[in-house]
């Protein structure tokens, strides 16, 4: 016998099967007890796959995972603070422009305003950037195609909560189109310096510019753009030289996060600025901007002098032979090596998710070079570039790609520390084969190399900054039965990563940390 609240629960699944939602991560909960039942019909059905999370943080940044790789997918948590959990995962996607669906249980609006208990005003929680679609029994419910970001579904949800029978839905899975850049490419003239600076998600068009202009190709690791002869190595380590004053013009495609270099040469006043189209609720760059390419980035007619490209690549050839030598001659092992071997080690139709804060950065040094159409995938949570969630939407994004070769992520300590609970799955939830590596140099290394890490902070830097935590991993892993290694050398990281365990599993890399300012200052230094 059906009531209310179970109709409205199967009109909402019956919903997101048809909008192409191929993912539904659930949060225990009363109050969503209607949609629950109604989910685990629609798996059983066959029509969508099921996850469970005990944590609605994690549960978020999972279903973020799942939605960063192309799967579509939806989080479902019950009424109160449970829906303040998810907000960083929205924010995230509202940054990054991904399509995460969110589902909240909620009390019936008369309750609103009594305080009733797990009663708060969930209408608009996400703020300005998220739409919320609040419903009740009898509310049609609106399509769930947001092309710039995650979409909000607020269900008030009355007694009865259970269900007098079970669904047996026979529905149709609709199909996401996915992402799609406004139409009208338009072509760019040659004549300035020009380089090619390729943020998170720009793409493979901006390689194809940049080859097709002979322009250096400044890409950072998840720019999608990373393949291909003209992308440089050592790019950030080169812009202030002489080489680097002598840009004229920078074509910005995607994100750019990573480098203050970067960020200092998209300031200068004497550089031309153009901007393709990037996705995310704030289009609007943080710096002067010249020209826009709405399906960005533009088409060039003919191909530009060939001297600017190689000299380029000249200096990032000589800067990348000192790199490699200034770190081998280092006694212990670095996290920049750490970088290089989990970069190497992704296969042709590998994943590979790297944390925020420093093992990005490192990386971004030194990524192996990537023949273009191997389909390698590298991502990370860029939008808002935060450190929670890292685990979990490792493991979203490795579920969501069943098909690839090998899935790979590195973070540091602090970032999986974070988001420890993602590892925390019951004996039913799919796992997939993921190799979490993690740069253990027991804090923060990240701020030893910005200004709080001057000599005269040192008496507070630890407490403040470098926060060093002295928790066990291997403790830690083995109260979630996860397979855990530890290593402290290049050949037995490198060893490590050639022998997968199956599953989740994380290797541990120690390294130190109070050596790190002084390492960057002579990597900087490789350069006049």
């Amino acid at each position: 016998m059906s009531n209310p609240s179970t109709d409205l629960a199967r009109a909402v699944v019956t919903v997101l099967v048809k909008d192409g939602v191929t993912d539904v991560v659930l949060a225990p909960g009363s109050r969503n007890a209607p949609l629950s039942f109604a989910v685990q019909d629609a798996a059983a059905a066959g029509v969508l796959r099921l996850h469970t999370r005990i944590d609605e943080r994690t549960a978020g940044f999972l279903a973020l995972g799942l939605t960063r790789v192309g799967a579509r997918a939806a989080v479902i948590c019950t009424s109160g603070t449970a829906i303040a959990n998810l907000h960083p995962s929205v924010l995230e996607a509202a940054h990054a422009g991904l399509p995460l669906v969110v589902v909240t249980a909620d009390r019936p609006a008369r309750l609103r305003g009594t305080n009733a208990n797990q009663t708060t005003d969930q209408v608009g929680i996400f703020g300005r950037l998220v739409e919320t679609f609040d419903l009740a029994t009898g509310d049609a419910i609106p399509s769930l195609y947001v092309p710039g970001g995650p979409s909000h579904l607020n269900i008030q949800l009355d007694d009865p909560l259970l269900p007098g029978d079970r669904w047996s839905p026979e529905l149709e899975p609709g199909r996401w189109p996915g992402r799609v850049a406004p139409a009208g490419m338009e072509s760019i003239d040659l004549g300035p310096r020009t380089v090619v600076v390729a943020g998170d998600d720009a793409g493979p068009r901006a390689r194809v510019l940049a080859e097709n202009a002979n322009w250096p190709l400044m890409a950072e690791p998840t720019s999608g753009s990373r393949t291909g002869d003209n992308a440089l190595r050592c790019y950030r380590l080169l812009l202030d030289t002489d080489l680097g004053r002598q840009i004229e013009r920078v074509v910005v495609c995607g994100h750019p996060t990573l480098s203050r270099p970067v960020s200092r040469l998209l300031a200068r006043e004497d550089v031309s600025v153009v901007e393709s189209f990037g996705w995310g609720v704030w289009n609007r760059r943080p710096f002067a901007v010249d020209g826009h390419y709405l399906a960005g980035p533009p088409n060039v007619s003919v191909a530009d002098d060939p001297a600017w490209l190689d000299a380029w690549r000249e200096a990032d050839r000589s800067v990348a032979r000192q790199l490699d030598a200034l770190l081998a001659a280092e006694p212990d092992l670095t996290p920049h090596e750490v970088g290089g071997a989990v970069s190497r080690a992704v296969p042709p139709g590998g994943l590979l998710f790297l944390g925020a804060s420093s093992p990005i950065r490192d990386l971004d040094l030194m990524a192996a070079s990537y023949v273009v159409g191997a389909r390698r995938k590298v991502i990370a949570n860029r939008g808002l570039s935060g450190i929670d969630g890292t685990v979990s939407s490792a493991i979203g994004a490795a579920l969501g790609r069943p098909h690839g070769s090998r899935n790979l992520a590195l973070m540091g300590d602090v970032t999986f520390l974070h988001d420890a609970s993602g590892l925390v799955l019951g004996p039913e939830e799919p796992r997939p084969d993921l190799t979490i590596v993690v740069v253990n140099d027991d804090g923060g290394s990240i701020f030893t190399m910005l200004e709080q890490g001057a000599a005269e902070h040192a008496d507070r830097f630890d407490r403040l900054f470098g926060t060093p935590h002295g928790v066990d991993l291997g403790a830690l892993c083995a109260a979630t039965r996860t397979p855990h290694w530890k290593v402290d050398s290049l050949p037995e990281l490198e060893h490590a990563l050639a022998s997968p365990a199956g599953g989740i599993e994380v290797v541990e890399v120690t390294c130190r940390r109070d050596n790190r300012r002084d390492l960057d200052a002579r990597i900087r230094a490789l350069t006049p």
